[in-house]
Formats: C-alpha cells, sequence, structure tokens
C-alpha cells in the first residue's frame, strides 16, 4: 500500500500578487518610488558638469574675478581706504595724457617695422629649411628655433651687452669696415632699432617653425599640376604657396600684433623706456604707473585701453585676411 508525499502549499498566488502590486499601497503596475532625500551625484548628465568644473571655477577665480576687478578700480581714483568713485575720469586723463600718446606711437613704430621684417624674415628660413638641397635639415631647424627657449629678460641682457657703443660685439664687427661706433642705446633712433633687432631675433626661429609645418602640409601634387601647366617659382610661390599657407599667416600676424602691443620686457632690460622715452612702451608706462606711482586706477585704465585696441586690430585683421566664403 502506497502512501503519496503531501502536496506542498502553493505561494505562488501571494508571489505574484507581491511581483504585480510593487508592495503594499502601491497601485497594480507600478514601480515602488524611490525614497526621497536620495539623488545619485554621478549621472551620465551630470558627469560632464563635473569635469569641468574644476576649470571654470579655475577661469572664475583668476581670471574673471580680477578682470572685473580691475575694471573697477579703473573707475576709481585714490589708494587704499581713501579710493572713491570717479567713474570715467581715468579715462578722460588718459585721452589728454601726451605721455600715453608718445607710449603709444612708439609701440606702433616698432610693430609696423618689427612684424613685417620678422614674419618675412621667417617665411624665407621656412622655405630654405624646407628645401631638399639642404644638408643637415635638422639640426639647421634646431639652431633656428633655440632662439626662441632662450628667456626674454636673458636675451635683453645679453643684447645690452651686444650693442654696447664702447665694447659691445657689434660696434666691434663694424670697426672691420672703417665705421664709426654707433650708440645703440643712447640714441632714440638707434634705440628703437635695437629693440626691433632683439624682437627680431628672439621671434623669427619659431615664426619659421609654424610657417614649416604648413609647408610640408601643402600636397605635392598641387606643384607637379603647376610645373606641368609651365609654372615658375615664383608663379608657384604666389598662386600655391601663399594661398595654402594663408591661415598659419593669418595666425602668425595676429600672435605678433598682440605679442608687440604688449611689448615690455626688452625694452624694459635694454633701455628702461629711453632715451628721451623713444622706447617707452604702453606696457612700460602702464607698470610705471601701477608700480612705481601706485596709480592703481589710472593704470587699471591703461590695461583696459591696452585691450580694446588689441581687440579692434585684431577683428581687422581677421576681417581683411580670413578666408572669404
Amino acid at each position: 500500500m502506497a502512501f503519496a508525499p503531501p502536496e506542498p502549499a502553493r505561494a505562488t498566488g501571494a508571489v505574484v500578487a507581491t511581483a504585480t502590486t510593487g508592495g503594499a499601497g502601491t497601485p497594480p503596475g507600478r514601480r515602488a518610488a524611490p525614497r526621497p532625500g536620495r539623488r545619485r551625484l554621478l549621472t551620465r548628465e551630470s558627469v560632464p558638469y563635473l569635469l569641468i568644473m574644476p576649470a571654470v571655477l579655475g577661469f572664475a577665480i583668476f581670471k574673471a574675478y580680477p578682470i572685473a576687478a580691475s575694471f573697477w578700480i579703473s573707475l576709481t581714483t585714490g589708494n587704499g581706504d581713501a579710493r572713491r568713485f570717479a567713474g570715467l575720469a581715468n579715462y578722460r586723463r588718459l585721452i589728454e595724457d601726451p605721455l600715453f600718446w608718445t607710449a603709444l606711437r612708439n609701440t606702433a613704430l616698432i610693430l609696423v617695422v618689427q612684424v613685417p621684417l620678422m614674419l618675412g624674415l621667417a617665411l624665407l628660413v621656412a622655405l630654405g629649411l624646407n628645401s631638399t638641397k639642404v644638408w643637415l635639415r635638422p639640426l639647421w631647424r634646431l639652431g633656428v628655433f633655440v632662439p626662441s627657449l632662450t628667456g626674454l629678460v636673458a636675451a635683453g641682457v645679453m643684447f645690452s651687452v651686444i650693442l654696447n657703443r664702447d665694447a659691445g660685439l657689434l660696434n666691434w664687427v663694424l670697426s672691420f669696415f672703417a665705421i664709426d661706433p654707433v650708440n645703440w642705446l643712447g640714441s632714440p633712433v638707434w634705440a628703437r632699432v635695437g629693440v626691433v633687432l632683439v624682437i627680431t631675433w628672439h621671434y623669427t626661429g619659431y615664426n619659421a617653425v609654424m610657417y614649416l609645418a604648413g609647408l610640408q602640409g601643402i600636397p605635392k601634387e598641387l606643384y607637379e599640376a603647376a610645373m606641368v601647366d609651365g609654372a615658375g617659382p615664383v608663379r608657384r610661390f604666389f598662386s600655391i604657396t601663399l594661398p595654402q599657407l594663408r591661415p598659419i599667416l593669418l595666425l602668425t600676424v595676429v600672435l605678433s600684433t598682440i605679442g608687440t602691443l604688449q611689448l615690455f620686457d626688452e625694452p624694459y632690460v635694454l633701455t628702461g623706456g629711453g632715451p628721451d622715452n623713444a622706447t617707452l612702451t604702453v606696457t612700460m608706462y602702464l607698470y610705471n604707473n601701477g608700480f612705481k606711482y601706485f596709480d592703481f586706477g589710472y593704470a587699471s585704465a591703461l590695461a583696459y585701453a591696452l585691450a580694446l585696441i588689441v581687440s579692434l586690430l585684431g577683428i581687422l585683421q581677421v576681417r581683411l585676411m580670413g578666408e572669404r566664403r
């Protein structure tokens, strides 16, 4: 006589009911709501904002706040607790200041002479270094770029020795050609020439390397097709090389213009702005007002005037040299 095992209790109904209802008090077909007050910090939407947060905070603390504070200072006069709001008085003073216009004229003169000279030499050097007929091209490229690695103050000190009137290397070389010693740092005209020499020596190689990279990116098929059509070297240069280098030319012109308008180290070390304010630049005049005379309101106004000039020239250059569509 066989005995059947007792049938287990059926609990499937209770399990299904619990699964479908989502728990006590929850309508059928809906999931239980998350507990209030707990939100995940790391989500797919929030991670990008968390990643850029350090850069945003750094910009706000070290860039945006100083810029805003400098603008507020430019609207005030006095120092410390005696500082008071003066509106546009510093900007009106700037317009009527003859020394500011002298500094601006000196800076513009150096800009007009030095930037075309430097970029023209840089382009010629890049064309030479890109030629396959030059031996030991990596060595020559390194030698051209080395001056740009020299510190600005060190370059200024070195050229102050080279351009010395009595014991300078340059006057010593000129003596072999029966040329009288030139007062490079004591004459207004030759002092400007000395500043231009230092800047050209320091930055020509830097721009030449940029042009060389652009030249190496030009497809050789363009030159081969032009040669088949009978175009000579000059025609290929103006019809292929220059148009292909247009973006890099624009970049170097804009960067060189900004750098020259902010010129400070070279004339400060070489001449201190002299003789007779012949090499005084806008940034040197700004420095003198801010850190020699402690007139921070007027120095801030000079900084904003310089920023406006740089912005306008940059926009003008981009409009004139940018891609035409």
